[in-house]
């Protein structure tokens, strides 16, 4: 459970640190059992996700959804219950705002799979596809949040219309890995959107799966290292 709690206490101060969202918006959670997630919370004295602390990193219930000791649950909770309600298969959920997204959502850039080993992460979302969520407004209601578990059926990422990502995935180091890649992918097709020009997809010859040892785990490393060089990875 603690070492849970670090690793989603992490996963917010490294959206902090690499600006993948706004300083106090977005939350990650990670599944604990069948009725219980563990999730981000504001507390009595938020600072914003650069600052998280495993304190901040609360056990709710899917059921109940209470917090006590003065946190609050994030206003969209419902991303999280929903999602991880529609998919047994995955364990972490992530939101975040990326500058990125908000550009790709509002002015309809295609995310197509127009590079390659560049980042091929990013180019196995792109062939796969990222939904678009219509709904700019708060996914703040189980109606909203089964909504978006809907428009995301089985992907790995979604892309919110005028607010966000989310991503899911088995567990936190993927979801964040999932953001980062998403985050690259929708930056390069916006520059390319400004150039005015549209290049032809790339077809995957020539482009394995370098496995979660590098693509997630060894990523995992690199931000958790540059955490600590500036002294933000001590979160206990």
């Amino acid at each position: 459970m603690e070492e849970l709690r670090r690793d989603v206490a992490l996963a917010c101060r490294i959206l902090g640190a690499t600006g993948l969202t706004t300083p106090l918006l977005g939350h990650v959670s990670v599944r604990v059992d069948d009725d219980h997630v563990l999730v981000r919370c504001r507390g009595p004295h938020e600072r914003g996700l650069l600052f998280t602390t495993t304190g901040d990193i609360r056990l709710v219930s899917l059921t109940t959804s209470v917090v006590c000791d003065g946190y609050e649950l994030p206003n969209e909770f419902p991303i999280h219950r929903e999602i991880l309600r529609a998919r047994p298969d995955v364990d972490g959920v992530l939101h975040a705002h990326p500058r990125s997204a908000l550009l790709a959502g509002l002015a309809d850039v295609p995310t197509r799979p127009v590079f390659g080993a560049f980042d091929i992460p990013a180019y196995r979302l792109a062939a796969s596809g990222v939904p678009l969520h219509p709904d700019a407004g708060l996914i703040h209601s189980v109606e909203a949040g089964q909504a978006l578990a809907a428009t995301m059926g089985e992907a790995a990422v979604c892309l919110l219309r005028g607010h966000g990502i989310v991503t899911a995935a088995g567990d936190v180091p993927t979801v964040v890995a999932h953001a980062l890649a998403l985050d690259e992918l929708l930056t390069v097709s916006v520059e390319l959107a400004r150039l005015g020009v549209a290049p032809p997809d790339v077809p995957p010859t020539g482009l394995p799966d370098l496995g979660p040892s590098f693509n997630v785990d060894a990523l995992w490393r690199h931000h958790v290292g540059l955490l600590e060089l500036r002294g933000l990875a001590e979160v206990g």
